[in-house]
């Protein structure tokens, strides 16, 4: 059992989460602040044989190129290397270098913005081209379904003139109109 003195002096909870202003790096100023400072950072590095060789593993397994790209600019700007908006717009160069290596090694590779074309999807001309065809018919329609439930229920055409002439019900209350 834990003394009384070790539990006042031991730490707060949550104390780990906190750091005073500017102690983490991504609270400094960036080491690289254009975008070419930031590739000529990351470029390189794509020919280290053990990065290029995880790089290709990487690839194989099926992750997307720009999942790879994200993680690698998310890791640079915790590390204070650049901002995120450099490295926003970093991402495309890096899928295009990683796309180029993967062709190189004859690697099958998903970029991540690939479109699938389902068997279920159609084209915004062949939704549009069908809801003008239903627009044309819809009148049609309506009042088809309409006098067949006018015939089930056994509606005449002519509406009934006594319920609609009858007097509303009078209103009171303390807010109703007067006459």
């Amino acid at each position: 059992m834990a003394s009384r003195r070790q539990l006042i002096d031991g730490p707060v909870p949550g104390m780990g989460m906190t750091a005073e202003l500017g102690g983490r790096p991504w609270q400094k100023p960036p080491q690289y602040t254009t975008v070419e400072e930031a590739l000529d950072y990351y470029l390189p590095r794509f020919t280290d044989p053990d990065v290029l060789e995880q790089l290709l593993d990487v690839m194989e397994l099926g992750i997307p190129l720009v999942t790879i790209a994200e993680g690698m600019q998310s890791a640079a700007v915790m590390e204070g290397l650049h901002t995120i908006d450099v490295g926003m717009l970093v991402i495309p160069v890096l899928v295009e270098m990683m796309a180029y290596i993967g062709d190189d090694a004859g690697i099958e590779y998903s970029t991540g913005i690939e479109r699938r074309r389902d068997e279920d999807e159609f084209s915004d001309t062949k939704i549009a081209l069908a809801m003008k065809k239903l627009r044309e018919r819809l009148p049609e329609e309506l009042e088809a379904a309409q006098e067949e439930r006018d015939a089930i229920e056994g509606v005449d055409e002519e509406p009934m003139m006594e319920e609609e002439e009858q007097a509303a019900p009078e209103q009171g209350g303390l807010m109703a109109r007067r006459a």
